[in-house]
């Protein structure tokens, strides 16, 4: 629940003078010129390291999933296109609207949502900003694609500012620092946690039938991912619950029964592998995911996972 009062830390300096500690203070995370300015040059930086598959050009611009997801995609790309990419069409983005919330302390973060030039052109794509200092630069920890319809409303206050979710925020479903922990808990075990989806039941009927596949066993292990930039954030919204963005990390090991192979059709997967697969393939991919975390008042208190956008980050093949 977002603070109310903000306790402000006073120092004395050796003049005597009286230091307010402006990191304590609830505030809002950026003008709106400021978080205009952060999409602008991310997007900048992003389409050049899309078309060069360089990823020292939007490095200082990604941090958290983004970062690793955007890692990924850009390392096989150079490895099988060293020239740059064949096939770059610039990200453009249009319609957009800028959620800023007030908070205190340190990492302060926004989320831009904006309509884009690829895919349906009914989706919004979801930017979380991130920065932990005033001399730092922005970064885009979190990147989603929501479908329009599926947009929820934020709540704002009279000046325009949304409100942050805290991590143990008990008027939720689920608090939101639980959300990874509890996510990758239903995909092993299952639960009415989650509501059906393609992320969820269907996620987990794709699982069951990978793993009764012959000749070939699959395995999965999911890893939540909580600490810095990974971190889970959320927003406020109209209906008294929260637009919530976590991170997961999924290994998908495939092992070989005596005699049969394992086919490497893929690239992408081919650019990213150390070894090779004699016995066993493992994948590592990295996951965000936006979702609507309802109020516990409500009758149906199931978390609805609206979007997950992922990447292969590794491969080993043993």
């Amino acid at each position: 629940m977002l603070a109310t009062t903000a306790v402000t830390a006073l120092a004395l300096t050796a003049s005597g003078c009286v230091v307010v500690r402006g990191d304590l203070e609830i505030v809002p995370s950026a003008t709106q010129g400021e978080a205009a300015r952060a999409l602008e040059d991310f997007t900048t930086a992003y389409n050049k390291a899309d078309k060069a598959y360089d990823q020292s050009q939007d490095a200082s611009r990604v941090t958290g999933a983004l970062a690793d997801i955007d890692g990924g995609k850009l390392r096989s790309g150079a490895k099988l296109n060293p020239s740059g990419n064949p096939n770059h069409v610039a990200l453009k983005l249009t319609d957009v609207e800028y959620t800023i919330p007030e908070k205190a302390a340190w990492p302060r973060w926004f989320v831009a949502d904006a309509a884009a030039n690829k895919g349906n052109a009914k989706d919004r794509w979801l930017f979380v900003f991130t920065r932990d200092g005033l001399t730092d630069l922005w970064e885009v920890s979190f990147l989603t694609v929501v479908p329009g319809d599926d947009m929820p409303e934020f709540q704002k206050d009279e000046n325009g500012h949304a409100q942050v979710v805290q991590p143990n925020d008990a008027q939720l479903s689920v608090e939101p620092a639980q959300l990874p922990d509890r996510y990758v808990t239903y995909l092993k075990e299952d639960s009415a946690l989650f509501a059906d989806g393609p992320y969820t039941s269907e996620e987990r009927s794709r699982r069951q039938q990978n793993a009764r596949k012959p000749g070939l066993a699959r395995q999965y292990l999911d890893e939540a991912l909580t600490n810095g930039d990974y971190a889970p954030v959320g927003l406020r919204t109209t209906d008294g619950g929260a637009l919530v963005f976590f991170t997961t990390r999924t290994y998908q090991k495939q092992t070989a029964a005596q005699g049969v192979n394992i086919p490497v059709n893929d690239p992408a997967v081919r650019a990213l592998m150390t070894g090779e697969p004699k016995q066993s393939l493992t994948l590592e991919f990295v996951n965000n995911q936006a979702v609507l975390d309802p109020a516990k008042t409500r009758s149906d208190q199931q978390v609805r996972v609206l979007s997950q956008v992922g990447g292969l980050t590794g491969a080993k093949g043993e």
